[in-house]
């Protein structure tokens, strides 16, 4: 995509993948993108990815999770599937651990409380201001 948002959207054919999926329909997925030239023929200069696929259960449903495995092939991308899931899974409680943090301290509680709003005697309004 571009950065002007005045231009439409344009594919890059120096950038093209095949992309195939596997799944065994229980822990997840890998993607295997094949770098291929605008003509669909196999790019040899660029390297295979393969990209895990799986879910999070979280309170609040389902958290879709999607992680880069270093493999050479399929059966490597196979057999580094849980590694590289466990620390994709790392990696997204932390960030939602410092979502959290990020949020509640966005709370901020006046010292002389918020002005009298309710009609009731001063200083007594409400406590939480949100900048």
């Amino acid at each position: 995509m571009t950065d002007d948002p005045n231009q439409e959207p344009q594919m890059d054919a120096a950038s093209m993948y095949l992309e195939e999926t596997f799944t065994d329909r229980k822990v997840g997925a890998i993607r295997r993108l094949t770098p291929v030239k605008s003509d669909g023929s196999v790019d040899p200069t660029r390297p295979v990815l393969f990209i895990g696929q799986a879910e999070m259960m979280t309170n609040m449903g389902p958290l879709p999770i999607s992680f880069e495995i270093e493999a050479q092939s399929l059966e490597e991308a196979i057999a580094s599937f849980a590694s590289a899931a466990a620390a994709a899974v790392e990696r997204t409680v932390q960030q939602l651990q410092e979502l959290r943090r990020q949020a509640a301290s966005q709370l901020v509680i006046p010292q002389g409380g918020m002005p009298n709003l309710t009609g009731g005697p001063p200083g007594h309004g409400g406590k939480i201001q949100l900048p």
